[in-house]
């Protein structure tokens, strides 16, 4: 059977194609509908968007490349233009609920291999019994009242496009001290667009309150959930957001 490709449209300034959807790939990773950091479509999608061939796209995004405009690396390409990173304007702290830097709090946080709670396998798409990367995090003030435990259980997109997260597996012996705060930013910077969602419920007659956060990634993957248990007699959750002014 003959296999067909898709003809590019004519020229219309005399320059080839390939450079004018290079433009026109350009305008739009410089105005942000492609943010800066950010995984760039797949070629087909960039196909259809400029109504051209896949040839045609690699051709532009080597013009791109040559420029250093664009990087290409084993998860795809990426533009490299200044600008802020992706889900700059958003703060988001890992585990949901960690406190500041409180000399007053006792903070404890490990990781172990292991199979999360069927709950959290469901929620990431892990067979039953299938071990991941799991963390732990503990906060209590002094007088004991203010008490917060969070188990995040990561999923395995995250620990294969994640290169610091992969690595903690080799010692995540559930002793040896593992803050993860960074781990938001490690996803960003391997090229994931992060979209979070929090339900926070009570329970029951306590008076505490959980937490439930769900994160995945532009492709619709899991990539953690994570559960946050607040003694809320004496205690708040903050929720910081930032957005940036239109223009």
């Amino acid at each position: 059977m003959a296999r067909t490709t898709p003809h590019d449209p004519p020229q219309t300034d005399g320059r080839p194609r390939y450079w004018q959807v290079a433009s026109l790939l350009l305008d739009e990773l410089r105005d942000g509908t492609i943010p800066p950091g950010e995984r760039l479509p797949g070629e087909r999608h960039l196909a259809r968007h400029f109504g051209v061939s896949r040839e045609t796209v690699r051709q532009a995004l080597e013009v791109l490349r040559r420029t250093g405009l664009v990087a290409t690396d084993r998860r795809g390409s990426h533009a490299t233009l200044d600008g802020r990173p992706v889900e700059e304007p958003v703060s988001l702290t890992f585990p949901v609920g960690a406190r500041p830097a409180d000399p007053c709090a006792v903070d404890r946080a490990t990781v172990t291999w292991e199979a999360p709670s069927p709950e959290h396998a469901e929620a990431l798409g892990l067979a039953p019994h299938r071990p991941t990367l799991v963390h732990r995090y503990q906060s209590a003030t002094p007088d004991g009242r203010s008490l917060r435990t969070a188990v995040t259980s990561f999923s395995a997109v995250a620990l294969a496009e994640v290169a610091e997260l992969g690595r903690y597996r080799d010692r995540a012996d559930g002793a040896t001290p593992a803050q993860l705060r960074r781990a938001y930013d490690w996803m960003r910077k391997a090229g994931l667009t992060l979209h979070h969602r929090d339900a926070i419920t009570q329970v029951g007659d306590a008076p505490s309150v959980r937490v439930t956060r769900r994160v995945h990634d532009q492709y619709a993957r899991p990539l953690e959930i994570t559960d946050l248990l607040v003694n809320a007699e004496r205690d708040a959750l903050v929720y910081e957001f930032t957005l940036p002014a239109a223009g």
